[in-house]
């Protein structure tokens, strides 16, 4: 809705408020990921706890590097995992969910959802016909990332999302298969930008941040006095500094690049952020999987 509000007010050319949208979206998925060490090693010691924050800044830091060094295969890479982090993830959520509430019947086929829900709002964006001016925007080199292979990555995104639609319809996964309507809509109704950010912050990265409260004291402290607000926050706060510590790190490293800082600031967030997802998505596999095994 305020992809075509914000497009009727300032021109569905312009690409200051999409940047600026989708800036505030990937500010609020942030901090989702920051509380790893808090699930991997609940009560580790300092020594352990330090060792393993290094190697998971280590590990952001090599991706980093790569993506820079690789922009295209790079980038690639990152639309790969994040479209399998991203549909395995919510299929856990839903899982999750779904033994909280006991509820009996079909569960979710996994393959099917994961599937759709990854693919969808994540190449979706990238291969539509206005992809070409946000990736210009984002860094000109990715442009052609698809080597002119859009509408065969069209139609195959398209029959994996019908094929998974129609088995949660089958199984009688109603508000599942809306949630794939819903992705397929965003995917095509918004900017790219804006899509793949909103999806990341305000879908991702809020249903990530729900899971946790279910693993941090604070949050199931907060839950069973049913405070459900604060048991959100207590998921959300401890976070925080992380989006502080991403903004100056891409200023950091704005500053030891050779380009201007305000031309490359979007490409550099969005790099850290893949990056950060490389150990992040090593981290939630382990989660995932018992949440999708029990």
């Amino acid at each position: 809705m305020l992809s075509l509000l914000f497009s009727s007010w300032f021109g569905s050319n312009s690409l200051n408020w999409q940047v600026a949208l989708a800036a505030l979206a990937l500010a609020i998925g942030i901090p989702h990921g920051a509380l790893d060490h808090l699930v991997t090693l609940p009560k580790s010691n300092p020594v352990k706890m330090a060792l393993f924050v290094t190697i998971y800044v280590a590990i952001a830091l090599a991706a980093i590097w790569a993506i820079l060094q690789w922009n295209v295969w790079g980038f690639i890479a990152v639309v790969i995992m994040s479209a399998t982090h991203f549909g395995i993830g919510d299929s856990a959520f839903i899982a999750e969910l779904d033994r909280m509430r006991n509820r009996d019947g079909n569960p979710i086929p996994v393959w099917a959802y994961a599937s759709a829900g990854g693919l969808v709002p994540v190449v979706i964006p990238l291969v539509n016909s206005r992809s070409t001016e946000a990736l210009t925007k984002v860094n000109s080199h990715l442009v052609n990332w698809h080597h002119g292979y859009t509408s065969e990555i069209q139609i195959a995104v398209a029959l994996i999302a019908a094929v998974g639609l129609s088995v949660l319809l089958l199984r009688k996964r109603y508000r599942d298969a809306l949630d794939i309507a819903l992705l397929a809509a965003l995917a095509s109704v918004a900017p790219p930008l804006v899509a793949f950010a909103v999806y990341f912050g305000c879908w991702h990265a809020m249903r990530h941040t729900a899971r946790l409260t279910s693993l941090l004291p604070k949050s199931r402290a907060a839950y069973e006095v049913q405070k459900a607000r604060r048991a959100f926050m207590s998921a959300v706060i401890p976070g925080l500094p992380a989006l502080a510590g991403t903004l100056i790190f891409v200023l950091i490293l704005g500053g030891i690049s050779k380009d201007n800082l305000s031309d490359s600031f979007l490409w550099l967030t969005l790099v850290t952020i893949w990056a950060l997802t490389v150990p992040h998505m090593l981290v939630t596999a382990k989660l995932d999987r018992a949440a999708l095994k029990n």
